[in-house]
């Protein structure tokens, strides 16, 4: 289903008990991290949060904070709008392997999925919710239809973890414009370097081609009218950006935040240069994602978005210091110079809700969201490699530091063919440690495959080290956005593969044994 705000996506967890409530006053500024911290650890990743007055320097924000909501397998596949994340995998893997039909039966069946794509092409509205309060920034003119209520805390239910039985009242919000000094923004880690916006999506646009992009780069506070924009140089947007540094022309950029939450996800996701995002959250949603064109630029934002921030990098402008940020790989990331954003506009919905995450030592919301990338895009890797049965990335490996991947093996050396394969696929050339393993092992299970690690390899003879692009966060390279990687075959050997011993069956008790014993137990 598609959510027409964030608002909504928040009501559907509440009906369905994926929500606390936290009604006293909680500190932007580290309480929010350490709450959502302590959930984000417990099982299956707890629940999600609603941080009903957050403040800021003390003062109450009318915009709730929403934390962890996909921080979950379940709350992952509702943002998606389905039923589990399986689901959603299965149907665009149905859809990549569509082939002529060659029967009736087979035509209708493409029909429908022909019929699904009909929402995947954005189209452009005049106006949108999130334009229902405007202030622009550098004219100072605003048109503010009416300022947003305090939130209704009627159904609020008992405090969640980690907020002081003691907490002061925070002073009532004054009535102001909105700048980015007063929005609900998180200072997440003690040596952070400032606020961060943890979930914008950033969307720019090619000056040659006009393709769009939108991707996920934090946004540190600098004061009421500047950011960092934190754009690594291997990211779309860095490369949109490098055109516009090489023609010294301004560049504009757009940031919204909120909407249907399959635009945070649509944002994260690993897709080909020049294929537009909102494609796919439209395919997801099973809707047309309408676009608004921005106040002071000519890029277009979801119209149901709940925050847009709007301005323009000046590549005549230094560069700035961004940083530090505790970031999801568990450490600080150091500060390092990246460009300067220019607020030229700050529009929202009248009921926004500021969605955001926290980031470090995992698990963490961002494993999940990870997770669910990985699945759906699992029948686009099987395309190019048949024989991948599966492929997890643990949380200890911070997204894309581990992977593991099953392969059904058929020939030698087919175990270096997929990791070489794989560190040539887009982000996965910042994996730095692959294992493949054969395809009756559960990739999920990190036990399981160690045990395979360490019974079937030999370290010198099944270990491979290349070298290649690293993560920019990466902080144990000796050069930056350099690195090597080690890809480790631990899959049964084959003659050809060097191996002349007999290989060993792994210990199994007969099937009927099994069954015979399940009944007696029962009994």
């Amino acid at each position: 289903m598609a959510f027409d705000s964030f608002h909504d996506f928040v009501n559907a967890l509440d009906k369905v008990g994926e929500l606390k409530r936290i009604s006293q006053p909680v500190a932007t500024e580290l309480e929010i991290t350490e709450i959502a911290d302590r959930e984000m650890k417990l099982p299956s990743g707890g629940k999600a949060l609603l941080i009903e007055k957050p403040t800021v320097n003390g003062v109450v924000s009318p915009f709730p904070v929403a934390i962890n909501t996909m921080g979950s397998y379940k709350r992952m596949a509702m943002s998606l709008g389905a039923n589990s994340v399986d689901e959603a995998a299965t149907e665009l893997g149905a859809l990549m392997k569509a082939k002529p039909p060659t029967s009736f039966r087979e035509a209708i069946k493409l029909l429908g999925q022909a019929l699904d794509l009909r929402h995947a092409k954005p189209k452009i509205v005049k106006d949108g919710p999130c334009k229902e309060v405007v202030h622009l920034v550098e004219s100072r003119e605003s048109r503010v239809e009416s300022w947003p209520k305090a939130p209704d805390i009627s159904k609020v239910g008992t405090p969640g973890p980690g907020v002081r039985a003691d907490a002061p009242a925070a002073r009532p919000y004054q009535n102001q414009l909105p700048t980015l000094l007063n929005l609900p923004i998180q200072k997440c880690w003690p040596l952070d370097g400032g606020r961060f916006i943890t979930l914008p999506c950033v969307v720019t646009k090619d000056p040659d081609t006009g393709e769009r992009n939108v991707g996920m780069y934090r946004i540190q506070i600098y004061d009421d009218r500047t950011t960092g924009m934190h754009w690594q140089l291997q990211k779309v947007g860095a490369r949109h950006g490098r055109r516009y540094y090489e023609t010294g022309t301004r560049m504009p950029v757009a940031i919204f935040i909120g909407g249907d939450p399959v635009f945070t996800f649509a944002a994260t996701a690993p897709l080909p240069d020049g294929l537009d995002e909102f494609l796919l959250a439209g395919y997801l949603r099973k809707k047309s994602v309408e676009l608004v064109k921005c106040e002071t630029n000519d890029l277009e934002v979801p119209a149901n978005a709940d925050f847009v921030i709007e301005g323009y990098v000046d590549p005549k402008e230094p560069l700035r210091e961004e940083g530090p940020f505790g970031d999801h790989t568990g450490y600080y990331t150091l500060p390092e110079p990246y460009p300067v954003f220019h607020v030229t506009a700050i529009t929202h919905r009248k009921d926004a809700v500021y969605p955001a995450t926290i980031v470090g030592m995992p698990p963490m919301e961002d494993f999940y969201i990870g997770g669910a990338s990985v699945k759906l895009f699992l029948p686009i890797l099987k395309m190019n490699f048949p024989e991948i049965v599966d492929i997890a990335l643990p949380a200890e490996g911070v997204f894309h530091n581990l992977v593991f991947v099953s392969i059904k093996k058929s020939y030698p050396m087919q175990a270096y063919k997929i990791m070489h394969g794989l560190w040539g696929m887009g982000q996965m050339m910042f994996t730095k440690y692959i294992v493949v393993v054969d395809d009756d092992v559960d990739v999920h299970n990190t036990r399981e495959v160690l045990f395979r690690l360490c019974a079937n390899t030999d370290p010198q003879r099944d270990s491979i080290f290349t070298k290649g692009p690293a993560d920019v966060l990466d902080h144990a390279t000796s050069e930056m956005a350099i690195g090597s990687k080690l890809g480790i075959d631990a899959t049964k050997k084959l003659p050809g593969e060097g191996f002349k011993r007999p290989w060993p069956p792994v210990i199994k008790m007969d099937g009927a044994v099994k069954a015979k014993v399940e009944q007696l137990m029962k009994g």
